[in-house]
């Protein structure tokens, strides 16, 4: 009979650069690239030296860096701190129904370094990582997260795993164990969206992939058929019963998911849920020139497992407002942009921004679309106080989606103002050009950009 795990294993530890189509090698470079990024802007977070404070000696040999300064910790902890990094400003990419890069970029780069990698060898485990969390997910026809489940925490501890593993050198039984070891350290809440936690089970995520690749290395034995038995890791998330467990896998047969689904790339730092009514509504402001004053009410269509993502609706402070529809809205309405600089609790807070919140109304579908748990579109309608109603129209794509990609000079800019005034601007284009062909890369000390 076959085995999910088993088989992931094997595919794992004979992925090799050359099999991967060349879309799928640049779709992975694109978020490495934009991760990395995201990371360093994420540093600057007070949650950052927390953690870095109160878990940044443990562990063991300091043999990994943190992103940017090049500290040295242990590999266990640069995965954490470097993942929560990713994930602080929620301005990390998006995919699978979570954030693919926030979990395998840190992981990598961590278990990379000190196994002395090639950028090859870790694109090649990002893509495998990738991979492997995305066969998992297509197993599960219900959202994870309306049972709570954080995808990106539970699959992507898995997809960690693997990862990691295939740095190790590990063969594919020893790819399986790494596997159902993470299968039993996985975990994270929709509960904790909105606070520092949420960021923290994302660098724990990572952490646990490479804590269970050491551990599988060593000969710490695992189930290998942890993953797909009845008592199992799919079981277990599901939130109706209705995993996939027999389907075989075969990888000579599989579709590259990294090429269909791809990255969404965010152009706001806030949760994703949002982007598509955000574009929306910003066209609307453009077009019309509408000020807070000229607007009576905002209307939002969308999914009902978005406006559950959404838990806040009178946010105050910067973290609760990244998971509000109704924030989104007023920032938008009140800056003309949603960015760094509005994700602050001084903004959040601001007279203007927090009477606007009563005035947006949400109603939801339970309609999905294909593959994703978000509606087929959202919608914005602006109602003015002279008595007009403005409507967006149905946005199906948020720019910056795999669909409607951001070009290159767009990564740019957002690559250096995540950087931020700190790094000289040759600086700043070194790395990422250097991103940009990070498969060329002699290894990951390459990135390290020490700025002093």
């Amino acid at each position: 009979m076959s085995s999910l795990t088993l088989d992931l294993g094997c595919f794992v530890a004979d992925l090799s650069l050359r099999q991967i189509p060349s879309e799928g090698c640049n779709i992975a470079r694109t978020g490495i690239a934009d991760c990395f990024g995201v990371l360093v802007a994420g540093t600057r977070d007070r949650e950052i030296a927390l953690i870095d404070r109160e878990l940044g000696s443990i562990f063991g040999a300091a043999l990994a860096s943190l992103i940017p300064s090049g500290a040295r910790r242990s590999i266990e902890t640069a995965a954490l701190i470097n993942g929560v990094a990713a994930h602080v400003l929620d301005y990390d990419d998006v995919g699978l129904d979570g954030h693919p890069s926030a979990v395998l970029v840190p992981a990598i780069l961590a278990q990379g370094e000190v196994s002395g990698a090639s950028g090859a060898e870790m694109l090649t485990a990002y893509i495998a990582g990738y991979e492997v969390w995305a066969e998992l997910l297509a197993r599960e026809p219900t959202p994870l997260h309306r049972k709570g489940w954080h995808p990106t925490t539970v699959l992507g501890t898995i997809a960690a795993a693997a990862a990691c593993a295939k740095l190790c050198g590990l063969d594919a039984t020893g790819a399986s164990a790494a596997m159902a070891i993470a299968a039993s350290m996985a975990s994270g809440l929709v509960a904790n969206f909105g606070t520092m936690t949420k960021s923290f089970q994302v660098g724990r995520a990572a952490q646990s992939g490479v804590i269970a690749a050491r551990l599988a290395k060593a000969g710490l034995t695992a189930s290998l058929d942890a993953l797909e038995h009845p008592a199992g890791l799919l079981a277990a998330l599901s939130p109706d019963g209705k995993a996939e467990l027999d389907r075989a896998f075969i990888a000579g047969q599989k579709e590259w998911h990294i090429v269909r689904h791809g990255l969404n790339i965010k152009r706001y730092p806030i949760c994703y849920a949002t982007h598509r009514s955000i574009d929306a509504v910003l066209d609307l402001i453009e077009r019309y020139d509408l000020s807070p004053e000229r607007v009576d009410h905002i209307h939002v269509s969308t999914g009902k497992t978005q406006s559950l993502m959404l838990r806040n609706s009178r946010p105050q402070t910067g973290l609760e407002a990244k998971f509000s529809m109704q924030f989104a809205m007023a920032a938008a309405l009140v800056a003309r942009r949603v960015g760094l600089s509005e994700l602050t609790d001084g903004f959040v807070l601001r007279p203007e921004v927090q009477a606007i919140f009563p005035r947006v109304s949400i109603t939801t579908t339970a309609a999905t679309i294909e593959s994703s748990t978000f509606a087929p579109a959202d919608a914005v309608e602006i109602t003015t106080r002279g008595g007009e109603t403005l409507m967006s129209g149905p946005v199906e794509f948020a720019k910056g989606s795999h669909q409607r990609p951001l070009s290159r000079d767009e990564l740019w800019v957002k690559f250096t103002d995540c950087l931020g005034p700190e790094f000289p601007d040759a600086k700043k284009s070194s790395a990422f050009e250097k991103l940009m062909i990070f498969d060329r890369l002699n290894g990951a000390s390459d990135l390290v950009l020490q700025n002093h």
